[in-house]
């Protein structure tokens, strides 16, 4: 183990934590990882970064990344074997703005809609929002050979296939009756394979003295 190695605070199921464990995978480097329970945040993580929300990266020099796509960028500026970085930047940028913003609303709306009574929010009328932007994804995946910017993935593909595989595991039939065929082929590819199923083992709890085992690399 590398006592320099990058210190990722990560939960399993955050898909902001997702993503950014995807890069990091995606990049090779040797990140080491602290599983952490969000009823339970570990003051170590606390201190690296006050607002509580995962992931929090930290690095040999002792800097902190804590937003998602800060990780993203930052593992990928490292090394980037598999070109994630080579579509359009400001293409990839305002795609990605639009899953984090108004797609991210939509789904909260629609997968958790307690928490939204005050404002009234109407769970299928959020679900429809969604559809909207999700037609949107699958007409760029049948025009780009299977992919958002061509038929290799790349930074938006990454960015925001964990966000669609949350709105979809809202309600799976619903999704397999009605989500256009292109992004369900596209959702279920990225499930399945082998760098996600890595990304998503499962580890304990972390507290400190603990293991910190190395993120898995596939792909």
């Amino acid at each position: 183990m590398s006592e320099t190695a990058p210190v990722l605070y990560t939960f399993r199921r955050c898909p902001y934590a997702m993503r950014a464990r995807l890069a990091l995978s995606a990049s090779r480097l040797d990140i080491r990882v602290r599983e952490v329970v969000l009823r339970d945040k570990p003051a170590a993580m606390l201190e690296a970064s006050p607002k509580g929300t995962v992931p929090v990266l930290v690095l040999a020099d002792g800097r902190v990344i804590d937003e998602s796509l800060d990780v993203m960028r930052w593992a990928l500026a490292a090394s980037d074997p598999e070109g994630w970085l080579s579509a359009d930047a400001a293409e990839t940028d305002a795609l990605i703005a639009q899953n984090d913003g108004p797609f991210k609303r939509a789904l909260d709306r629609y997968k958790y809609p307690n928490r939204y009574e005050a404002e009234g929010a109407e769970p299928l009328a959020n679900r429809d929002a969604g559809l909207a932007f999700l037609t949107g994804l699958s007409e760029r995946i049948a025009a780009n050979g299977g992919q958002l910017f061509g038929p290799a993935p790349t930074l938006a593909d990454m960015a925001i296939f964990p966000f669609v595989r949350q709105f979809a595991h809202t309600d799976m039939d619903w999704w397999e009756e009605a989500a256009p065929a292109p992004v369900k082929a596209w959702l279920a590819a990225h499930k399945d394979s082998a760098r996600f199923r890595a990304i998503m083992a499962k580890f304990p709890q972390w507290a400190p003295g603990g293991a910190e085992p190395a993120l898995p690399v596939a792909g």
